[in-house]
Order: C-alpha cells, then sequence, then structure tokens
C-alpha cells in the first residue's frame, strides 16, 4: 500500500483522529507487519535526515522501583508530538503488559491536536523497524543469521523486522524462560524464518552475524561477556533502556564502535551509562546523512545502544496519521471545543443544558 504524506489541519476537521487498540491492529492487518515496520522504519530515516530541525531533549522520567513512566515530546517547528510510556517488567506476573503508551501529535501553530493514537503495538512495532534501520547501515554485508536473546513481547518484531530490511534468515532463540523462545518459535512458523530455540546465550550466538539483546528486567545484568563475542559481529542492545539497568559487559563497549540516537539521553539510560560521557560515539543521524561512516570493516564490532527517541515515535506518528485516509481505521473523537465564538466557552455550556433540557 502506498502511503500519501497528507495535512490534517484543524480547520478541516471538526474531531481529532483516535486510533484505537484495535484499530491500530486493523492498520497493521492492511499493510502487512513487515510492510508496516519498513514503513515506519523510512519514516523514521527521513525525519533523523533533517535532525537539526527537531527540539531534542531526554525524556522525562518518574522512577519508582517498579518500573518507570516516561513522557517523549519533540517538535519539528511546525508539528509538535509526545509520547506517554510506562516500563514495569514485574507485571506479567500479574498478566498485565510490561510497556503500555499514547501519542499525540498537535499544530504547533494552533495548539490543537491532530493524531490521538495508542502507541502499546505502534512502539514495539517502531522499536524492530528503528533496530533494522540501524542495521541496514552497521550489520556485516550478507548477514543472515541472528541471536535474539530475551524472547518476550518486542522478540516477534524484532525477527521480522530483521528478515524484512536485513535479509536474516536464520533465528537463534535463547530466554531464561524456554516456553518464551518455544511461543516466539510458535508465533513464527510460516514467515519463512527458521527459529532454533537454544539451551543458553552462548549456544544462541554461535555463528551469529547480529546478536540482539531484549531482556526485561530493570537491573545491570550481564547478559554477555566480553569473550562471548568474536569480531565482526553487529551487535543490537535493545533491553538497556533506564537507568541502573544494562545487558552487556563494559569490556564489549570498550572493543565496540557504538552508534547511539541521541547522546544525553543513551548515556542516562543505554550501555553508554557505564562509560564516561567524552568517550567517543557516532550518532545515527550523522550515519544517515553520510557525515560519519558505519560499518567499515569486516573485522569491526558495531554496537547500536538503543534505548528509543523521541523522534521516533514522531515518525511513527506521522507514518500512522498519513496512512489513516487510505484505510479508515480510526474513530472520531470529540476532543475540540468548537463554540460559536470562541471567546464564549459558557454558552457552549447553556446551549448544551438546552439541548439536553429539550431531549428528555
Amino acid at each position: 500500500m502506498t502511503v500519501e504524506k497528507v495535512n490534517f489541519e484543524p480547520s478541516d476537521l471538526a474531531y481529532v483522529p483516535f486510533v484505537s487498540v484495535d484499530n491500530m491492529m486493523r492498520n497493521v492487518r492492511a499493510v502487512g507487519v513487515e510492510g508496516f515496520m519498513r514503513g515506519i522504519a523510512g519514516y523514521i530515516e527521513e525525519d533523523f535526515l533533517r535532525w537539526e530541525s527537531f527540539d531534542k531533549k531526554p525524556r522525562i522520567p518518574a522512577h519508582a522501583p517498579q518500573g518507570v513512566i516516561e513522557l517523549m515530546p519533540t517538535s519539528d517547528g511546525r508539528t509538535f508530538g509526545f509520547k506517554y510510556v510506562n516500563g514495569h517488567p514485574g507485571n506479567f506476573r500479574n498478566g498485565l503488559q510490561t510497556v503500555t503508551g499514547f501519542g499525540v501529535l498537535s499544530n504547533l501553530l494552533t495548539g490543537y491536536p491532530v493524531l490521538f493514537s495508542e502507541m502499546t503495538i505502534l512502539t514495539a512495532l517502531r522499536t524492530a523497524a528503528n533496530s533494522a534501520l540501524a542495521a541496514t547501515y552497521l550489520a556485516p554485508e550478507g548477514s543472515t543469521t541472528m541471536a535474539i536473546i530475551g524472547n518476550g513481547a518486542q522478540s516477534d518484531f524484532q525477527c521480522l523486522a530483521f528478515k524484512e530490511m536485513v535479509g536474516i534468515t536464520d533465528i537463534r532463540a535463547y530466554d531464561l524462560d524456554a516456553t518464551a523462545s518455544e511461543r516466539l518459535a510458535r508465533n513464527l512458523n510460516g514467515t519463512g524464518l527458521t527459529v532454533t530455540v537454544c539451551a543458553s546465550a552462548q549456544e544462541a550466538i554461535e555463528g551469529a552475524d547480529i546478536i540482539t539483546t531484549v531482556t526485561a528486567d530493570k537491573k545491570s545484568a550481564t547478559i554477555l561477556t566480553d569473550n562471548m563475542i568474536g569480531s565482526g559481529v553487529h551487535i543490537n542492545a535493545v533491553g538497556g533502556d533506564c537507568p541502573g539497568k544494562t545487558e552487556l559487559h563494559r569490556d564489549i563497549l570498550l572493543r565496540s564502535d557504538i552508534f547511539v540516537e541521541f547522546p544525553d539521553q543513551t548515556h542516562i539510560e543505554g550501555e553508554f551509562q557505564q562509560l564516561g560521557r567524552d568517550h567517543p560515539v557516532t550518532e545515527l543521524w550523522q550515519v544517515y546523512s553520510g557525515k560519519a561512516p558505519g560499518r567499515t570493516s569486516r573485522d569491526q564490532i558495531t554496537l547500536f545502544d538503543s534505548v528509543g527517541f523521541a523522534i521516533e515515535d514522531f515518525a511513527a506518528l506521522r507514518y500512522v496519521r498519513d496512512l489513516l485516509p487510505q484505510t479508515g481505521h480510526f474513530e472520531k473523537l470529540d476532543l475540540l471545543a468548537d463554540p460559536d465564538d470562541p471567546r464564549d466557552l459558557f454558552g457552549m455550556v447553556l446551549r448544551s443544558a438546552a439541548a439536553d433540557g429539550k431531549a428528555a
């Protein structure tokens, strides 16, 4: 499905398009999971190529022992966007999602919202799309095998995104909970991916061109030790995404060329928090624009220290907004007050009371 860029202007709409969870799934099915992630990746790359036009700041967190709630705002000077997202790793024990979210796009010139969307499913799609996009610049040429350590809710999307955009055909899966790996293998049955369930992280990375770590526990852990990592691999480190939560031994970082989204945020939340702020890293927008190299040699270890950044969510929301006129999978949310006189909101209340009286 071809997505045409459109503008939702407040003068044209008496409502805010709202994408519920149900309608998000309909939108994904209309395009296909892989196609949807490729579409998001295209919008992310497009926005990273105009990186300097965005307002950028680390996300705003509220931490608790159980998890974190964050706001992720950004603006390109015309459109403002933000995402509300939580991360509570222990939620699954009570049958709850560990990550939920919603997002808004607004016209910066008027302040009117032009999109309100769920972002639980969309964040999962965006995260995987972003990982695969980075890998197209950083992974060894001809990569076919990926190890994925941590087989929770994000793992399926990562595998499918890497299949679609990088050409991965073989998945080597490991999780402390073997049933999670078995679930992943079932879900990916029939997708064209060959999934091998492994008994250890060491076994999973054997022969892998790409190593993806996407564990959930909110703590500093050593999922990969230095002796496990040989030359020439690309590491897609997704799970370390808050202060005190890491997955890789520090010595791996010292041997790797590290690529990040926004250094000020990654140093707070990513693997980068294990190093001094002055340690050299490369920003992805520089790689995408040709201002800095990505992978430069066969033996190089590249590390994408992924924490998620507001511009990626902004791009994902833009993609959804542009998709809606073609799919029609949204609801009209009555969120905009529209009085006859913009200065007379109380008059709306009076007319509403009168209308309700007549209805009675």
